[in-house]
């Protein structure tokens, strides 16, 4: 076919943008007018036309991403009108490739350049290679055609002759991308264009034919799915109405066992345990419908499949020893002890297994530890603190009240609605075999004929035995050697021997003033703040007003107290502003703390008025104790009985054991032998009754630690010299007078120094015990370590008053 002339003239053309797409010689596009650059380039090619004879003439450039390609198409528009939509547009037909110059100066808005078109020339008579290309190309292209069901293109691409024309012609077809369009405008020469032009197709046909066997096969298997479905719920309608028919419930049996002897065989169990799951498949598949064993058995399965046999967190505490640490410094002021000993823990655990001692003897390196303190000191949200360092699951079981020894190991699956115990129930809820498990309250747990859930705990709480963990429901070995329990307690004595014996014990004692103020500052504080609807800004509490509030509102170990009187400040100034009576922001400070929360409940017995201070008069003295709720200040009271109307004998009033009542006749018959020696008058001990009283008697009392306390108090009583006001005692007292140790005198010199004491009396040998208390503590103390109740009576007594009468109080 003739060719073009090569002696082209240069064209000065208004170039028309197409944003993504791109027209070849010999297609007609529609464009809308509405886009400003179409609309420029349209209306300067009309205003070229008028001095110029033909159609306007544009130059159709890509626009792919902002930038434009060497080639363009000369375009001649052929007629202005409206589109398909009813908006105005431009029907433009591609004529040549123009090579772009540069750009030059034209009427209108839009951008000229100078161009030159491309030559397109092909020898005549066609090469026979290029003969075989057109047929080759024609022959793919009718071959898509066909699939797409285009019938008359088929046609009229078979009638195209020009190799030039049939390259551009795959400039409609939709499977080509940009890219693949632009090197089609680019390529010059026909042949080359048309070999082009015929890979893409190639290339396209091959990829649907990959499509379409893949579509195939998906169809084939997903009707092989739906006659599955179909036939299977045919099976189960037939079933259905043979048991509706027999008068029958439920699935099939058949069906049943099939489905959990898969879902065993899937599930990733230890060996003995999956070996045990399929033997009670096996008993599921000879039940019959009818059987109730087939309901206890799906139930078992159901719980065996459930638990975390092999699923365990990584431990991220025990990789950042120092983040660990940090994270429980940051979430709880103080109880150093137990942050050590988490710490440790977590040191040793990264050791073994950097060494590839993870496992030793089947066992793994699990803890179990006591934390046994008063209440609200922050024991149960230490085990949250605990597994958030470690990074491990946290699961918390209440014991509190606990009877019945299933509750602990499970009940045997002979029994109806039988269920796995506690320590079950807590690995399943956690999902993972190596969680933090907080066994609450465990002084708390009780014993009936049900049996003991404390005997039951000895094997959970053994680290030698646990790896092998039986539970009544399961019967089968569950490993608890990676699981770090927690067990909180008040009272250690309630805790029995064995069980205590098998936990590290970690003692929490209370909070001094100051980790108390630093607790209601950056914990207490913020979180009532939040639930009182106030922001940071709005309302703070001065250290003062802080301190006053833990030093003379509340008088306690923990600090739920503290965090009560800081709830009933905030709501109390939140209510002042609603009404209009304060204005925020308001900063709370200790002389305010009368007027928006009422009086102290607690005044040191220092800072009373001397008259009316308990040690104002003679048979007084200020002891220590320990009781559930932390260490506490008790006092003793002493009086003698007149002689014509009391018996003698000894009276003892307030609750008190048997070992306090044997301390008390002891002390009394300290003072009966000693009295000459310790210038008494003995000889009223004699003929009148004896009455010691503690007060706060609704509350039981027990133990020796009060002996020296009663002993000052008769000795007051007798010599009529007044106890000191700034001192309290704590100590055992034998019929010799010696002081013999006792427990507890960190929380006693806590107690001590809450209360406003400034002098403590302990035992010498309690002596080592005073490394446990905090220095703050200690530097406010006077603390005297005596052997002999004469010490206490040369420190406690006040000196005599010279040539005074001593003034015995007189029991009415």
């Amino acid at each position: 076919m003739a060719a073009e002339s090569t002696a082209f003239t240069p064209l000065t053309l208004p170039v028309l943008p197409l944003d993504d797409e791109v027209v070849l010689p010999g297609m007609v596009v529609p464009l809308d007018l509405n886009d400003a650059d179409v609309r420029a380039a349209v209306e300067a090619a009309q205003a070229a036309a008028r001095t110029e004879p033909g159609k306007p003439k544009v130059l159709l450039v890509p626009r792919i991403d902002g930038t434009y390609p060497g080639t363009g198409v000369l375009g001649t528009v052929e007629q202005v009108g409206r589109l398909a939509d009813g908006d105005p547009g431009a029907l433009i037909r591609g004529r040549s490739r123009v090579r772009i110059g540069a750009g030059t100066t034209g009427p209108g808005a839009a951008l000229w350049v100078e161009g030159t078109r491309v030559d397109e020339k092909v020898p005549e008579p066609l090469p026979g290679h290029v003969v075989e290309l057109v047929k080759e190309y024609k022959a793919l292209a009718t071959a898509w055609l066909r699939k797409r069901g285009a019938w008359q293109v088929v046609d009229r691409v078979q009638a195209i002759d020009d190799v030039s024309a049939l390259a551009d012609n795959s400039g409609y077809s939709p499977f080509l991308s940009t890219e693949q369009k632009v090197e089609l405008l680019e390529t010059a020469d026909p042949v080359a264009r048309l070999k082009l032009a015929a890979q893409q197709l190639r290339d396209h046909l091959a990829e649907q034919d990959v499509a379409e066997t893949i579509a195939k096969d998906v169809q084939e298997g997903v009707d092989k799915q739906q006659r599955e479905f179909l036939l299977r719920r045919q099976l189960e309608a037939v079933r259905k109405e043979l048991r509706e028919l027999n008068g029958e419930n439920g699935k099939d049996s058949a069906e049943e066992s099939d489905d959990y002897r898969a879902r065993v065989e899937a599930a990733d169990l230890p060996e003995k345990v999956r070996e045990a799951a399929l033997k009670e498949v096996d008993k599921l598949e000879r039940s019959s419908d009818q059987s109730p064993e087939g309901s206890w058995i799906r139930t078992w399965l159901d719980t065996v499949l459930e638990l975390p046999w092999n699923e365990r967190t990584d431990d991220t505490g025990a990789y950042d020893i120092q983040g660990a640490k940090a994270v429980l410094d940051a979430e709880h002021a103080g109880l150093e002890d137990v942050k050590e000993r988490i710490t440790e823990y977590l040191a040793v655990r990264k050791r073994r297994t950097d060494r590839g001692l993870g496992v030793i003897g089947g066992r793994r390196g699990g803890a179990v530890l006591a934390l046994v303190g008063p209440p609200g000191v922050g024991k149960t949200s230490l085990g949250e603190s605990v597994a958030h360092a470690m990074g491990r699951k946290f699961v918390r079981v209440a014991l509190g009240g606990v009877r019945d020894e299933a509750e602990i190991r499970g009940h045997r699956r002979t029994y109806v609605g039988a269920l796995p115990g506690r320590i079950v129930r807590a690995i399943k809820e956690a999902g993972s075999m190596n969680p933090v498990v907080l066994l609450d309250e465990i002084d708390k747990v009780g014993s009936d004929f049900r049996g003991d859930p404390a005997a039951a705990l000895l094997e959970v709480l053994d680290p030698a035995q646990n790896h092998t963990f039986r539970d009544h429901y399961l019967e089968v070995e569950l490993d608890l050697s990676d699981v770090v329990f927690l067990a909180t307690a008040n009272v250690l004595e309630a805790i029995p021997e064995a069980l205590l014996d098998r936990m590290e014990l970690v003692r929490l004692d209370g909070y001094t003033e100051d980790e108390k103020v630093v607790i209601a500052r950056d914990h207490l504080l913020p979180r009532q703040l939040e639930r009182a609807g106030l922001g940071k800004d709005e309302v703070d509490l001065d250290e003062s007003a802080l301190r006053k509030l833990a030093g003379e509102y509340t008088r306690e170990a923990g600090v739920r107290n503290l965090e009560r009187s800081i709830a009933r400040l905030l709501r109390k100034v939140a209510a002042q502003h609603e009404l209009g009576e304060r204005e925020l922001p308001f900063t709370v400070k200790d002389e305010d703390l009368r007027a928006l929360i009422g009086r102290p409940h607690h005044v040191p017995e220092s800072a009373q008025d001397p008259a009316e201070r308990r040690t104002a008069v003679p048979g007084v003295a200020t002891g220590l104790a320990v009781t559930g709720a932390g260490g506490d200040v008790l006092f003793v009271e002493a009086s003698l009985a007149d002689p014509e109307t009391g018996a003698a004998g000894l009276t003892l009033t307030g609750q008190l054991g048997d070992v306090m009542k044997e301390s008390a006749q002891i002390a009394l018959s300290f003072l009966r032998s000693h009295g000459a020696e310790l210038e008494l008058p003995v000889a009223d001990l004699k003929d009148r009754g004896v009455h010691i009283h503690f007060p706060a008697g609704a509350v039981p009392k027990d133990g020796p630690s009060a002996g020296i306390t009663m002993t000052t108090a008769l000795a007051s009583l007798l010599s009529g010299r007044l106890v000191r006001t700034d001192v309290a005692m704590t100590g055992e007292v034998s019929l010799t007078g010696r002081v013999l140790p006792i427990g507890g005198v960190k929380q006693k010199l806590m107690a001590a120094q809450r209360a406003g004491v400034t002098t403590v009396i302990i035992p010498k040998r309690n002596e080592p015990d005073l490394d446990d208390v905090p220095s703050e503590v200690l530097d406010k103390l006077d603390v005297h370590a005596v052997t002999d109740v004469r010490q206490v009576l040369e420190l406690a007594l006040s000196p005599a008053t010279n040539g005074a009468a001593p003034e015995v109080p007189v029991a009415a």
